[in-house]
């Protein structure tokens, strides 16, 4: 038997970003219906097991797998003593870290943290909400919930803790927020003993230079284009990139042939800018990864 990295890969909201990032970062998975909790990887040196997010941590800590991904909020919620070995700044909706909340009915009388005492609120993040109110000297009566924790308020619930990304689900329930408690990104956390085995590491380490120049290529496209001597200062000056763009002479004399990667954000905007300018044959592709 060769030897084998267990990885846990979150089941859920993260589920979908989370394979689309291993694909891109060359990963190819497949999840049969009748296995679906078994993902099936092109490398044979890993055995993955799809597990909801907020039970990540504690299996990593007791070591029935090796390594997870999971939110920073579940480790903290779980109290799990785990490596964090890498932030991979990615959620449901796209690049970008995720905010647990305390949000109350629009109506509500509550205004401050301070004036939840003796409320009660409802909540998947118990054990953190608990400790959060603490340190703030409040005292409050915290259930768990099952689901749906935007529709308790204010019947079922005081106020809710809940996780956000846009605030748009709460703004749709009549919500609005009093406080942020928390902010969370993904984590690549690996169990300490599995982190002291020298195998087990440089594998972790490898996945995870993939995964972070996967993340690095999200907002990112390379551009190629033809220009003219005359054109090559002025095209410079409207470039931005990681480093100074690639540059060859062309055959036909008097041409280069240059080659960047930039911001897809402003490309847009950028290649009318390019082909005023002299530019030719412009080329947009896409990036699969970026490794510094």
């Amino acid at each position: 038997m060769g030897k084998t990295l267990k990885l846990g890969l979150p089941k859920g909201s993260l589920q979908e970003s989370t394979l689309k990032l291993f694909k891109k970062a060359g990963y190819n998975i497949s999840i049969d219906d009748s296995r679906s909790y078994y993902p099936v990887f092109d490398d044979e040196e890993i055995e993955a097991l799809l597990i909801r997010a907020q039970e990540m941590a504690r299996y990593v800590d007791n070591g029935v797998l090796d390594a997870g991904l999971t939110g920073k909020d579940w480790i903290l919620e779980q109290g799990a003593d785990v490596r964090e070995v890498a932030e991979l700044n990615y959620a449901k909706g796209g690049l970008r870290t995720v905010r647990w909340v305390i949000a109350v009915p629009n109506g509500s009388k509550i205004k401050t943290v301070k004036d939840l005492n003796g409320k009660r609120i409802a909540t998947e993040l118990v054990g953190f909400t608990n400790k959060y109110l603490k340190s703030k000297g409040v005292r409050a009566e915290v259930d768990f919930s099952w689901g749906a924790t935007e529709v308790k308020p204010p019947f079922l619930a005081d106020a809710i803790v809940e996780l956000t990304e846009t605030g748009s689900s709460l703004r749709a329930n009549n919500l609005r927020v009093i406080e942020t408690i928390l902010l969370s990104s993904t984590r690549f956390i690996a169990n300490k003993r599995a982190w002291k085995d020298t195998w087990k590491r440089q594998k972790m380490e490898n996945i995870v230079l993939l995964l972070r120049g996967a993340l690095a290529a999200e907002e990112k496209v390379g551009l190629k284009m033809n220009v003219p001597e005359k054109s090559l200062k002025r095209i410079m000056s409207l470039l931005s990139s990681m480093h100074s763009p690639t540059i060859s002479e062309l055959s036909d004399k008097g041409w280069f042939a240059l080659e960047v990667m930039i911001n897809e954000k402003i490309v847009r905007e950028l290649i009318p800018k390019l082909k005023t300018a002299g530019a030719e044959g412009i080329i947009e592709y896409p990036l699969n990864k970026v490794i510094p």
